[in-house]
Protein backbone atom coordinates (compact mmCIF):
# COMPACT_ATOMS: atom_id res chain seq x y z
CA UNK A 1 0.00 0.00 0.00
CA UNK A 2 1.02 3.23 -1.26
CA UNK A 3 0.76 6.76 0.82
CA UNK A 4 1.24 10.21 -0.49
CA UNK A 5 3.85 12.51 2.20
CA UNK A 6 2.86 15.64 3.06
CA UNK A 7 4.12 18.40 4.79
CA UNK A 8 3.09 20.61 7.96
CA UNK A 9 1.02 22.69 5.27
CA UNK A 10 -0.77 19.57 4.15
CA UNK A 11 0.55 19.44 0.85
CA UNK A 12 1.84 16.53 -0.96
CA UNK A 13 5.46 16.80 -1.54
CA UNK A 14 5.39 13.98 -4.87
CA UNK A 15 7.33 11.73 -2.25
CA UNK A 16 5.50 8.74 -1.33
CA UNK A 17 6.33 6.00 0.88
CA UNK A 18 5.20 2.13 0.94
CA UNK A 19 3.32 0.39 3.64
CA UNK A 20 5.10 -2.50 5.24
CA UNK A 21 2.51 -5.65 4.72
CA UNK A 22 3.99 -7.53 6.93
CA UNK A 23 2.60 -4.84 10.00
CA UNK A 24 0.21 -3.16 7.86
CA UNK A 25 -1.50 -5.88 5.97
CA UNK A 26 -2.31 -8.58 8.05
CA UNK A 27 -5.64 -9.95 8.82
CA UNK A 28 -7.05 -8.59 11.76
CA UNK A 29 -6.80 -10.39 14.76
CA UNK A 30 -9.18 -8.74 17.14
CA UNK A 31 -8.72 -11.58 20.30
CA UNK A 32 -5.06 -10.38 20.28
CA UNK A 33 -6.39 -6.65 20.38
CA UNK A 34 -8.75 -7.15 23.08
CA UNK A 35 -6.42 -9.08 25.20
CA UNK A 36 -3.29 -6.13 24.65
CA UNK A 37 -5.83 -3.52 25.15
CA UNK A 38 -6.94 -5.50 28.38
CA UNK A 39 -3.41 -5.66 29.47
CA UNK A 40 -2.46 -2.57 28.91
CA UNK A 41 -5.37 -0.85 30.93
CA UNK A 42 -4.86 -3.71 33.42
CA UNK A 43 -1.39 -2.64 34.33
CA UNK A 44 -2.07 1.07 34.33
CA UNK A 45 -4.25 0.77 37.35
CA UNK A 46 -2.83 1.90 40.59
CA UNK A 47 -4.60 -0.92 43.09
CA UNK A 48 -3.94 1.32 45.79
CA UNK A 49 -7.44 0.79 47.33
CA UNK A 50 -7.62 -0.04 51.07
CA UNK A 51 -10.39 -0.03 54.18
CA UNK A 52 -9.21 -0.84 57.53
CA UNK A 53 -10.19 -4.46 58.97
CA UNK A 54 -10.88 -4.88 62.61
CA UNK A 55 -7.22 -5.20 63.33
CA UNK A 56 -6.72 -1.96 62.46
CA UNK A 57 -9.36 0.00 63.74
CA UNK A 58 -8.09 2.10 67.08
CA UNK A 59 -10.92 2.06 69.64
CA UNK A 60 -11.75 0.89 73.34
CA UNK A 61 -11.12 -2.53 74.37
CA UNK A 62 -13.40 -2.00 77.05
CA UNK A 63 -16.16 -4.84 77.02
CA UNK A 64 -19.44 -3.74 75.60
CA UNK A 65 -21.68 -5.21 77.99
CA UNK A 66 -22.27 -7.71 80.57
CA UNK A 67 -21.36 -11.42 79.74
CA UNK A 68 -24.86 -12.43 80.97
CA UNK A 69 -28.55 -10.88 81.67
CA UNK A 70 -29.19 -8.79 78.44
CA UNK A 71 -30.50 -11.45 76.03
CA UNK A 72 -27.75 -10.17 73.78
CA UNK A 73 -24.89 -11.53 71.91
CA UNK A 74 -21.67 -12.48 73.83
CA UNK A 75 -20.14 -9.51 72.54
CA UNK A 76 -16.81 -8.02 74.15
CA UNK A 77 -15.16 -5.21 70.92
CA UNK A 78 -16.32 -2.63 69.48
CA UNK A 79 -14.13 -2.91 66.41
CA UNK A 80 -15.97 -5.40 64.46
CA UNK A 81 -17.68 -4.94 61.14
CA UNK A 82 -21.38 -5.53 63.31
CA UNK A 83 -20.75 -2.04 65.12
CA UNK A 84 -20.76 1.66 63.50
CA UNK A 85 -17.19 2.41 63.10
CA UNK A 86 -15.47 -0.61 62.94
CA UNK A 87 -13.19 -2.22 60.45
CA UNK A 88 -15.10 -3.72 57.60
CA UNK A 89 -14.82 -7.17 56.90
CA UNK A 90 -13.47 -8.87 53.66
CA UNK A 91 -12.81 -5.14 52.69
CA UNK A 92 -10.47 -4.14 49.53
CA UNK A 93 -6.42 -4.53 50.21
CA UNK A 94 -3.60 -2.92 47.43
CA UNK A 95 -2.84 -5.37 44.67
CA UNK A 96 -1.45 -5.30 41.12
CA UNK A 97 -4.12 -5.81 38.46
CA UNK A 98 -1.34 -6.80 35.76
CA UNK A 99 -1.12 -10.01 34.12
CA UNK A 100 1.36 -11.27 31.67
CA UNK A 101 0.54 -11.17 28.34
CA UNK A 102 2.97 -13.17 25.41
CA UNK A 103 5.34 -10.88 23.65
CA UNK A 104 4.18 -12.75 20.05
CA UNK A 105 0.40 -12.10 21.18
CA UNK A 106 1.22 -8.29 21.91
CA UNK A 107 2.92 -7.90 18.52
CA UNK A 108 -0.14 -9.61 16.93
CA UNK A 109 -2.40 -7.17 18.29
CA UNK A 110 -0.40 -3.59 17.20
CA UNK A 111 -0.01 -5.64 13.60
CA UNK A 112 -3.73 -6.06 13.67
CA UNK A 113 -4.59 -2.61 15.02
CA UNK A 114 -2.45 -0.62 12.36
CA UNK A 115 -3.87 -3.20 9.60
CA UNK A 116 -7.46 -2.16 10.46
CA UNK A 117 -6.26 1.77 10.16
CA UNK A 118 -4.42 1.22 7.04
CA UNK A 119 -7.90 -0.49 5.37
CA UNK A 120 -9.88 2.03 6.57
CA UNK A 121 -8.02 4.55 5.17
CA UNK A 122 -6.82 6.07 8.19
CA UNK A 123 -3.38 6.81 8.17
CA UNK A 124 -1.32 9.84 7.00
CA UNK A 125 2.25 9.87 6.28
CA UNK A 126 4.66 13.21 7.58
CA UNK A 127 7.14 15.04 6.04
CA UNK A 128 8.03 16.23 9.52
CA UNK A 129 6.52 18.94 12.33
CA UNK A 130 8.52 21.14 14.01
CA UNK A 131 7.05 24.01 16.54
CA UNK A 132 9.65 26.97 17.45
CA UNK A 133 7.74 27.33 20.69
CA UNK A 134 5.08 25.37 22.16
CA UNK A 135 1.61 27.09 20.77
CA UNK A 136 -1.41 25.18 21.39
CA UNK A 137 -2.76 27.56 18.53
CA UNK A 138 -0.22 26.37 15.94
CA UNK A 139 -0.69 22.59 16.73
CA UNK A 140 -4.37 23.76 15.80
CA UNK A 141 -3.78 24.86 12.80
CA UNK A 142 -1.52 22.07 11.79
CA UNK A 143 -4.66 19.95 12.54
CA UNK A 144 -6.55 21.90 10.33
CA UNK A 145 -3.69 21.92 7.38
CA UNK A 146 -3.67 18.09 7.58
CA UNK A 147 -7.37 17.61 7.61
CA UNK A 148 -7.87 16.45 10.82
CA UNK A 149 -8.80 19.71 12.74
CA UNK A 150 -12.13 17.36 14.36
CA UNK A 151 -11.20 14.40 14.55
CA UNK A 152 -9.62 12.30 17.58
CA UNK A 153 -5.87 11.74 16.20
CA UNK A 154 -2.52 10.36 17.28
CA UNK A 155 0.32 11.66 16.15
CA UNK A 156 3.93 9.10 15.95
CA UNK A 157 7.05 10.89 16.56
CA UNK A 158 10.48 9.51 15.49
CA UNK A 159 11.98 10.93 18.61
CA UNK A 160 10.61 12.71 21.81
CA UNK A 161 10.01 16.38 20.64
CA UNK A 162 8.91 18.72 23.69
CA UNK A 163 7.57 21.62 21.97
CA UNK A 164 4.74 19.32 19.74
CA UNK A 165 4.06 17.49 23.05
CA UNK A 166 3.68 21.06 24.89
CA UNK A 167 1.24 22.44 21.92
CA UNK A 168 -0.94 19.32 22.14
CA UNK A 169 -1.29 18.80 25.58
CA UNK A 170 -4.19 21.06 26.12
CA UNK A 171 -6.32 19.14 23.16
CA UNK A 172 -8.73 17.43 23.65
CA UNK A 173 -8.35 13.65 21.36
CA UNK A 174 -4.93 14.38 20.19
CA UNK A 175 -2.18 11.98 21.72
CA UNK A 176 1.30 12.38 20.49
CA UNK A 177 3.69 9.77 21.46
CA UNK A 178 7.16 8.21 20.19
CA UNK A 179 6.87 5.05 17.52
CA UNK A 180 8.90 2.92 20.67
CA UNK A 181 5.88 3.74 23.03
CA UNK A 182 3.14 2.86 20.03
CA UNK A 183 0.66 1.06 21.96
CA UNK A 184 -2.77 -1.44 20.92
CA UNK A 185 -4.88 0.99 23.18
CA UNK A 186 -4.03 4.47 21.49
CA UNK A 187 -4.19 3.08 18.27
CA UNK A 188 -7.34 1.55 18.70
CA UNK A 189 -9.02 4.99 20.61
CA UNK A 190 -7.78 6.96 17.85
CA UNK A 191 -9.67 7.34 14.39
CA UNK A 192 -6.53 8.47 12.23
CA UNK A 193 -2.81 8.27 12.76
CA UNK A 194 -0.38 10.12 11.39
CA UNK A 195 3.19 9.09 11.28
CA UNK A 196 6.18 11.58 10.71
CA UNK A 197 8.80 9.73 8.21
CA UNK A 198 11.19 9.05 11.17
CA UNK A 199 9.00 7.12 12.76
CA UNK A 200 7.88 4.96 10.19
CA UNK A 201 11.23 4.36 9.20
CA UNK A 202 11.91 3.03 13.19
CA UNK A 203 8.21 1.37 13.37
CA UNK A 204 9.95 -1.95 11.66
CA UNK A 205 13.01 -2.49 14.70
CA UNK A 206 10.94 -0.74 17.43
CA UNK A 207 7.46 -2.34 16.98
CA UNK A 208 8.95 -5.97 16.62
CA UNK A 209 10.83 -6.01 19.94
Amino acid sequence: MELSIINKEGKDTGRKVTLNDSIFGVTPNEHAIWLDVRNILANRRQGTHKSKERAEISRTTKKHHKQKGTGGARYGSLKGPLHRGGGTAFGPRPRSYGFKLNKKVKQLARFSALSMKAKENAIKVLEGVEFQSPKTKDFVSFAKNIELGEKKFLLVLGEPNKNVYLSSRNLQGVNVITSSDLNTYDIMRSQNIVFTEQALGNLETTISK
